[in-house]
């Protein structure tokens, strides 16, 4: 069948899901006694913001997160499954390296046609929502299922040794696990607006987790989180803020031609930072660190379908996602 190129690609429809077992700030206390290392009483709390955390059961995967939240979708929305002609998982979370977790989606979802990973840190979900713009605007596919399942919690060292230690594996201590999935197809008006990202490559090496490729194939101690949170936060500050002020540029917007604006949210003081360096009014924040925790990539999509349903023809959200590597990206949207 030969597709005909829409004008407008738009986001009609959104899942998520958090897992049923949850992570408190005292668990987390409990866990690092356990293993030995003595801290002040709430300290990750105190440091974080972060109150509480979904964590996957030991039977859930990459993939069930991502398949949960798309059933969410598709019930939600009453979408018709043979409409849906390319799947795309987005995430920093696989079941593993080969095949594509796509697959295994496609696959429990009962869909068919083509489907592929994308992934890119933080910035995947974001990241793979542009690649089916581009390809529903190009006539490739109709109805596009963009999903995430993020698992980052699988990624957490508890086993600490000494402070050293904790403090390098310490933003392993704000992980949630999420999965969250938007449907991107033509729209009549408004849908995705713009979309800009910018990569600062210089920073890879601030943060990461280095097991399961080339360099560090084999091993359990390259399968934990590592991370210096300051330079992270420093590089965000740095460089985040210039990228929504050209946004708002380009189409002449003020903050109150917005409804809500998404942020990667990574602890509460660095969100508050965030907002004070980029000017965004707080009110417009859709906040979820303090009971979610670092969601990874799944954060704007689980912020998405927590007001999905508050929306109304012509409301505008901006969608400001921060990656390892570095990444920051931005997308305005408006709901058709």
């Amino acid at each position: 069948m030969k597709l005909t190129t829409p004008a407008t690609v738009g986001i009609t429809g959104v899942g998520s899901y958090l897992p049923a077992r949850t992570l408190t700030d005292h668990d987390v206390d409990e866990r690092l006694a356990a293993a030995g290392l003595s801290t002040p009483p709430g300290l990750v709390r105190h440091i974080t913001g972060i109150e509480s955390r979904h964590l996957m059961a030991d039977d859930e995967q990459a993939s069930t997160l991502a398949v949960r939240a798309a059933t969410d979708l598709l019930e939600h929305h009453d979408v018709d499954r043979a409409d849906i002609d390319l799947v795309i998982f987005a995430s920093a979370s696989q079941d593993f390296v080969e095949p594509a977790t796509a697959h295994v989606v496609q696959h429990e979802l009962s869909l068919s046609g083509h489907c592929f990973d994308v992934t890119n840190a933080c910035n995947s979900f974001l990241n793979g929502i542009d690649v089916a713009r581009s390809m529903v605007a190009i006539g490739r596919a109709r109805k596009a299922l963009v999903v995430t399942g993020e698992s980052p919690s699988r990624a957490v060292r508890w086993q600490v040794t000494s402070v050293a230690e904790f403090r390098e594996s310490f933003a392993g201590y704000t992980f949630g696990d999420a999965g969250a999935a938007v449907l991107i197809e033509p729209v009549e008006q408004g849908g995705i607006l713009d979309i800009a990202a910018q990569a600062h490559s210089e920073h890879w090496k601030i943060g990461g987790l280095s097991g399961g490729g080339s360099v560090h194939p084999r091993g359990d101690e390259w399968t934990y989180f590592r991370g210096d949170g300051d330079k992270l936060r420093g590089a965000f500050e740095q460089l985040g803020p210039e990228l929504v002020t050209q946004l708002k540029d380009r189409h002449s917007l003020t903050w109150d031609d917005l409804t809500y604006v998404l942020v990667h949210q990574v602890t509460v003081p660095y969100l508050d930072r965030f907002i004070e360096f980029t000017g965004i009014p707080s009110h417009l924040v859709v906040r979820t660190v303090g009971h979610y925790g670092n969601l990874a990539s799944a954060t704007l999509g689980v912020q998405l379908a927590e007001i999905y349903d508050k929306l109304t023809t012509g409301n505008r959200v901006l969608m400001i996602g921060l990656g390892g590597g570095i990444s920051v990206s931005t997308m305005l949207w408006e709901k058709s």
